[in-house]
């Protein structure tokens, strides 16, 4: 009948036809697959030589310019400033083009029938002669791996070095494999060549930690610490150090991956973001840094605190939306436009409560009323600036309600809420009607009256944390998070490029998470990198910086 649908093909009654119709689909599902697998691994094989490419002709222009500067005697403070910026992009392009290849080698790895690529470097020299060598002999084999024959004899060994550092001091690993021959037939056995944290790897995990943390938790580019390690006797070159921390990036991605499903399975986040200059061509361009902080201990939560981080270009609201796409909750954070979408009542797949920071509130009127600052001012024969008494007021009542806070802090959620109805809620419903009354009697362009706006204009925001003991009074865990790049952007300036920003952000990650569970980040870094490369990936999450804490202190212990 028209109109209606066609009756859909009947099945073939034999059973050998079905069977053949069945491997039939199989087979065009498998060719799919493999046909898939090939274009990616052709895709990953391209985006790798052109990082091959770009990060060559950064080396290229580096020397060139480096030249220059020997030929000419340009030795100007700015002359220097341009030559670092150089060399912290090279920095950058060569840890991705490093990142690019394992990549491409992993898609390799699924296909048969796609060339795999192999970055061209140049020859590494030998480890300096001075360097004390400790030879680690791996056990030989006691019988025959062809025949299991046990009648071996020793023919000459192979040696594999690795450049392995201790606090202050440098050494040269050498794992010994010492070669057998069977006397029955001839064949030679030999230990396995020991792991390397990195495919074709010479740097030992502490070495490899040291300078993750040096770069990304103490703020030092990888040119400083060529600088310093060149004095110490290692000349170790730009491109080799920028070499390793793209491959430790992409080693450690999988733990980022389960840092960040651990964050953003909280009920409640704070969130913050910070600046952070992007070297650009002939200038610098400012982007962005965003922090998304789980923390339950204030409410007396069990689960381990976390932080993700994520870098963007530029502030649009997009970032924290995108960020943002799949949790839904209670978010800390400050009044950034950018996150109204976040809050909207239709919001799927729930919509996010937003609750204030009174830290952040307080501040204006704290500025307003800084008898301190004003002290300091006078003892140096400066100008003091006019202390307003209703701002001092309004810090007095805010600071009311933090020294609440922190009697309750730690106690369950049930608990705060008992609190806070108790003690608090009367503070807040006096300072609303003193704050509408004084703000009645200012002008518009009054800072007081701004400061006082921000509050009034969000009071339901402001407090939310009255019905709810999970909500904390402040924003400070994420600013807390942030600290550290706000400190270390004297120290490295700018990032070398928005890659390089991405790659920050994921190592700042890792190394806040292990400081917020009291771990040495770099002690952790060294012993993750010594055993993933063996570790089962089912068992992943037993390097996560919480539950590495347990192991590691019973292993001292026992």
């Amino acid at each position: 009948m028209a109109g209606m649908e066609a009756a859909p093909e009947p099945l073939p009654d034999d059973v050998e036809a079905l069977r053949a119709a069945l491997i039939a689909e199989r087979g065009k599902h498998h060719e799919a697959t493999a046909r898939a697998a090939r274009i990616a691994a052709e895709l990953a094989v391209a985006k790798a030589k052109a990082s091959e490419d770009d990060a060559l002709i950064a080396h290229q222009r580096l020397q060139i310019e480096k030249l220059r500067r020997q030929l000419y005697g340009r030795r100007s403070e700015r002359a220097a400033r341009l030559l670092d910026q150089m060399e912290l992009g090279f920095e950058e392009i060569e840890s991705a083009a490093t990142e690019d290849e394992i990549a491409a080698e992993r898609a390799v790895a699924k296909t048969t029938n796609v060339m795999g690529f192999i970055r061209r470097r140049p020859t590494r020299q030998p480890f300096p002669e001075h360097l004390p060598r400790e030879r680690m002999v791996e056990p030989a084999p006691t019988a025959c791996q062809c025949c299991g024959g046990t009648r071996l004899r020793k023919v000459g060994e192979d040696i594999t070095e690795t450049l392995e550092t201790t606090p202050r001091r440098w050494k040269v690993i050498q794992h010994v494999r010492e070669k057998f021959t069977c006397r029955d037939c001839e064949k030679i056995s030999q230990a396995p060549a020991p792991f390397h944290v990195i495919a074709r790897g010479w740097a030992g995990p502490s070495l490899l930690a040291m300078i993750l943390f040096e770069k990304f938790g103490q703020h030092q580019p990888l040119n400083r610490q060529a600088e310093r390690y060149a004095r110490e006797g290692v000349p170790l070159s730009l491109s080799t150090l920028a070499d390793q921390v793209g491959a430790c990036c992409a080693v450690l991605a999988p733990l980022l991956t389960r840092v960040e499903a651990h964050v953003f399975a909280a009920e409640r986040l704070h969130g913050d973001d910070t600046t952070v200059p992007v070297l650009a061509k002939g200038k610098t361009d400012t982007g962005r840094c965003w922090v998304y902080v789980r923390d339950d201990r204030p409410f007396g939560g069990r689960d381990p605190p976390a932080a993700m981080f994520y870098y963007s270009h530029d502030r649009r609201g997009e970032h924290p939306q995108a960020h943002l796409a799949g949790w839904a909750g209670i978010l800390q954070a400050d009044a950034f436009s950018g996150y109204n979408k976040l809050y909207e009542a239709n919001r799927e797949p729930d919509r996010i409560h937003e609750a204030g920071c009174w830290a952040h509130a307080r501040r204006p009127f704290f500025a307003l009323a800084d008898l301190a600052e004003n002290a300091r001012r006078r003892a140096q024969g400066k100008a003091t600036s006019v202390i307003s008494p209703l701002a001092l007021e309004a810090v007095r009542r805010i600071d009311a309600l933090f020294e609440i806070e922190r009697a309750i802090n730690g106690e369950s959620a049930e608990r705060r809420r008992t609190v806070r109805q108790e003690l608090s809620a009367p503070l807040i419903a006096d300072l609303e009607g003193w704050l509408r009354e004084q703000r009645a009697k200012l002008s518009r362009g009054n800072d007081l009256a701004k400061a006082m706006d921000y509050l009034l204009k969000r009071w339901p925001v402001f407090t939310r944390f009255l019905d709810d003991g999970r909500i904390c009074l402040s924003n400070n865990a994420a600013e807390r998070a942030l600290r550290g790049i706000a400190l270390g952007r004297k120290s490295w300036l700018f990032a070398g490029s928005d890659r390089g920003g991405q790659r920050a952000a994921a190592m700042y990650g890792l190394i806040v998470t292990a400081k917020m569970n009291d771990i040495d980040p770099q002690a952790w870094l060294a012993d993750v990198l010594a055993r993933i490369a063996e570790h089962p990936a089912h068992r992943l999450d037993d390097l996560l910086p919480w539950n590495w804490r347990g192991r590691h202190h019973a292993a001292k212990a026992a």
